[in-house]
């Protein structure tokens, strides 16, 4: 008997972040591969370009992890992503992308010197790229869960360079925007996730919190 996908307005975004070597893409993949079931169809977005051998040993890593019968998509470039989003959304129950971050990287390495020197333009582009991931994920008529993969760099000491400093700030604004809307944000260390959104307060709700609703309501 043939399986008819499940039809939904919108996949749910769930983004998983944490520093490196910290497990979030096993996670990942285990929380695609739960979600999805048995016979759920899965696509994995690769947003990787293979440059060298230490590229190359990463991807096999990460393939050697996935089942077989996931649809793969190589995505470097935002056009390729938007394309891959928009045709798994109409056919699989289960989207990951991995990661954001190499995503945000391929885009400023594509750009010109005097391109990347124009900041205000550029939070201006991460943004609009956010609203176009957004808008083609509440499109999609499959899917049930949109698992994005993302990364803390911003945690150590400021870049030296220009570049460094561009890619830290636009991956932490993009990963934000794309948290506020999630339905799920997990972070990961050693391996293990913790579930951020539904620990997350509110300025106000911290406040009330730590002073009670007398301090709040009087201030």
């Amino acid at each position: 008997m043939e399986r008819t996908p499940l039809k939904s307005m919108g996949a749910k975004i769930i983004l998983i972040t944490g520093g490196a070597r910290s497990g979030k893409s096993a996670f990942a993949e285990k929380y695609a591969a739960q979600t999805s079931g048995k016979d759920g169809k899965v696509a994995y977005i690769a947003t990787a370009q293979v440059y060298d051998e230490e590229m190359k040993f990463r991807v096999r890593r990460h393939r050697a992890r996935r089942p077989r019968n996931w649809q793969t998509f190589e995505a470097p470039t935002e056009e390729a992503v938007l394309a891959a989003l928009q045709q798994a959304g109409d056919t699989c129950d289960v989207i990951l992308f991995d990661c954001l971050t190499m995503f945000l990287s391929n885009f400023l390495c594509n750009l010109s010197e005097e391109e990347l020197q124009e900041e205000e333009r550029l939070y201006q582009q991460a943004e609009q790229i956010g609203e176009r991931l957004l808008e083609t994920t509440s499109q999609m008529t499959c899917t049930r869960a949109l698992v994005m993969v993302t990364n803390e760099v911003g945690e150590g000491i400021v870049p030296q360079n220009h570049l460094a400093r561009v890619y830290r700030d636009l991956a932490g604004l993009l990963s934000q925007q794309l948290a506020r809307a999630a339905k799920a944000v997990y972070l990961v260390s050693c391996g293990q996730a913790v579930n951020l959104k539904s620990l997350a307060l509110s300025p106000e709700e911290a406040v009330r919190r730590d002073f009670g609703d007398f301090y709040y309501f009087s201030v």
